[in-house]
């Protein structure tokens, strides 16, 4: 079966950063599915699978096509259901659903205007008008106002953790003893982040960092295939 995931990077196509794509691969290596990775730029999301979708991921699964990260991974849990479990049962994919709004409505925003002026460093020339344009109604600020004011949001996005951490406490994953889709979903945030901005959130002795730590070197380290931000 041949397997292909559209990704979104900037102007090395190494460096992909989506945390939708990134959950989606952590997905994939976790039921042990051999896949091609497809980077693509922002302006050339339309042109995957004749306007398939207008975002990323994208995930080919033969001649099927799926979008959006949550529902590759039910359709990857319903298709492989002999590999390991995203979800354990409905109470994971319960779970999950919590964690995704979390993150969407609570890490996200914060990150977003943390890392926006590295983003936008990233991209090449056709995708820098274009991100300026969507991205500067939607935040209020040019992205040089975003640069000057952004790291004052770090203390509040280390605060937006306290939740994680007090699950971190009694469980080594927020999915409990085994890493699952939960863990993939926040992992795809900070990876946003890690991979982007240089700007430092996570401290050493921060059980959240710890718990990203583990994440990064599951599945053979595929975390750390893209590095860090320098």
């Amino acid at each position: 079966m041949q397997v292909t995931l559209y990704g979104l990077s900037g102007a090395d196509p190494s460096r992909h950063f989506s945390p939708h794509v990134w959950k989606v691969i952590m997905a994939l290596h976790h039921k042990g599915i051999a896949f091609d990775f497809k980077p693509v730029s922002f302006t050339h999301i339309p042109e995957i699978e004749d306007g398939f979708s207008p975002t990323v991921p994208v995930l080919r699964h033969g001649n099927q096509l799926v979008r959006d990260s949550f529902d590759i991974a039910l359709f990857l849990e319903d298709s492989y259901p002999d590999a390991p479990s995203l979800f354990g049962g409905d109470g994971g994919k319960g779970m999950a659903r919590l964690i995704e709004g979390f993150s969407q409505n609570n890490i996200h925003p914060l990150i977003s205007r943390i890392a926006i002026p590295d983003i936008y460093n990233l991209l090449a020339p056709q995708d820098r008008v274009y991100f300026r344009k969507t991205r500067e109604p939607r935040i209020g600020q040019t992205i040089e106002e975003v640069s000057i004011s952004r790291l004052a949001e770090v203390s509040v996005l280390q605060a937006r953790f306290e939740p994680i951490r007090h699950a971190l406490k009694h469980q080594p994953w927020l999915s409990g003893d085994a890493p699952r889709f939960a863990d993939y979903i926040l992992f795809g945030a900070l990876q946003w982040l890690r991979v982007t901005s240089p700007v430092p959130v996570l401290h050493d002795g921060d059980p959240v960092r710890e718990w990203f730590e583990r994440c990064l070197n599951l599945h053979g380290g595929v975390g750390h295939s893209v590095t860090a931000a320098a």
